[in-house]
């Protein structure tokens, strides 16, 4: 495969052969972030939409895919060219009081995140009676394990391999058959005026474009000594991941808009179980509860592990600790402990007992109304804190520019709209 390479300093270009291997090697950090981002609570998200509204947000999926490459292309852009963390790149440009309003951004949306994940968890355990306390506690068990034993390439391997439980949602949706006519017709006629749908519209942008992605990829490029060279292949590896994601997301709110969004519309989800209940008409009960936990495991499982190596890269980009996984978690005890930490709080919150569809659904909807301020350092660190060849310039800096503006604002609009109109 040959890759089209180019100087940073010098600005000229040259041809970079990688053969399929090194391809393979390089490529990762945004299939990951990806199938991050297809986490318990965008699959919860996804199947209170289909629910609810039926096929009306459907097309939002499809929107976001290009939305979520621009925004992620940048994050990625960033950290090849500079070498930098996000967090340590606004700390650079804009002084140590922007960089932590930023990083506490990002740290409210990790724990928001790590709740989501711990409350997919939960419901999976619920699904078979297992107590939820020895679930979550055996999850955090193994997660340290996996991240305190490994480094990048073995962690991010394995975060691979527990996302790609997901796409047995692409499997069901197909089996779900939807009626286009039907599909059509109801994407004709969407209820834009209505605060309930716009609330969940926003809870999809949240679930979609999330604070602690940006943060996640530009380190883990990072991290793992990506530089410049490596950029066309990892814009590749954002565009496949961008459209895996939103198929997946698509696939969650067709199944349940095919079942309980026909059987009962309107209907709100008051539990994880009721949405593998979904599945059973087109799985049978005991393959339809298993298909549902494994999809659903997998999204919590490399979620929670991105989310707190993003919540300990970014705080440590600001405070200026250790934060490699090639250290020893005695080289780095800040970078490891708020990892570890992170966890524990959001299982004794998940713990407590609050409706987990609810939560979840929250969780998003304040992640789309974090957007104006995350995706505002983006642009701003695009525009100023690359060099000439790689900036952010010209008529894409303005579509970027208004695909920032109008996402963030409809996200903060929608949000405000459904929490505050009723």
């Amino acid at each position: 495969m040959t890759v089209s390479s180019e100087d940073m300093t010098t600005g000229t270009k040259g041809p970079m052969s990688f053969g399929w291997r090194q391809v393979l090697a390089i490529a990762g950090p945004g299939l990951v972030v990806m199938l991050a981002d297809t986490d318990a609570g965008s699959v919860i998200t996804a199947a209170q939409s289909g629910a609810q509204w039926g096929y009306k947000l459907l097309l939002l999926q499809l929107i976001l895919i290009p939305i979520l490459y621009i925004v992620q292309e940048l994050t990625v852009r960033l950290g090849v060219v500079t070498g930098r963390g996000h967090g340590e790149l606004i700390r650079e440009r804009f002084g140590r009081g922007w960089a932590w309003l930023s990083v506490s951004t990002m740290a409210l949306a990790c724990l928001g995140a790590l709740v989501t994940q711990f409350s997919g968890l939960a419901g999976v355990a619920q699904l078979f009676g297992v107590p939820v306390w020895l679930m979550l506690g055996m999850t955090i068990a193994m997660i340290v394990f996996v991240v305190y034993t490994g480094s990048y390439r073995s962690v991010e391997r394995i975060a691979i391999l527990f996302g790609l439980f997901e796409l047995v949602f692409l499997g069901v949706a197909v089996q779900a058959t939807p009626d286009l006519a039907q599909v059509t017709a109801q994407l004709a006629a969407l209820p834009l005026g209505d605060n309930g749908f716009l609330y969940l519209a926003a809870a999809n942008i949240g679930a979609v474009i999330m604070p602690w992605m940006v943060f996640y990829q530009q380190s883990a490029v990072v991290d793992k000594g990506l530089t410049v060279v490596h950029l066309k292949v990892l814009r590749w590896d954002t565009a496949l991941g961008a459209i895996l994601t939103q198929l997946v997301m698509a696939a969650v709110l067709i199944a349940v808009a095919a079942t309980i969004g026909q059987s009962r519309p309107d209907a709100s989800l008051d539990d994880v179980p009721q949405i593998a209940n979904a599945l059973t008409p087109f799985l049978g009960d005991s393959t339809g509860r298993i298909v549902f936990a494994f999809g659903i495991s997998g999204a919590a499982l490399v979620a929670t592990i991105v989310v707190c190596l993003t919540a300990a890269w970014g705080l440590g980009e600001v405070a200026g600790y250790r934060r490699s996984l090639s250290d020893h978690p005695r080289e780095a005890p800040w970078f490891y402990g708020i990892f570890t930490a992170g966890l524990f709080l959001a299982g004794l919150i998940v713990c407590s007992g609050f409706n987990l569809v609810s939560l979840s659904v929250a969780v998003e909807v304040m992640n789309a109304m974090l957007l104006p301020i995350v995706l505002g350092f983006l642009f701003m660190l695009a525009r100023r804190a690359l060099p000439a060849p790689h900036r952010l310039s010209g008529a894409y800096a303005w579509v970027v520019g208004m695909v920032i503006v109008a996402t963030a604002g409809f996200g903060l609009y929608a949000g405000l709209s459904g929490v505050f109109g009723g």
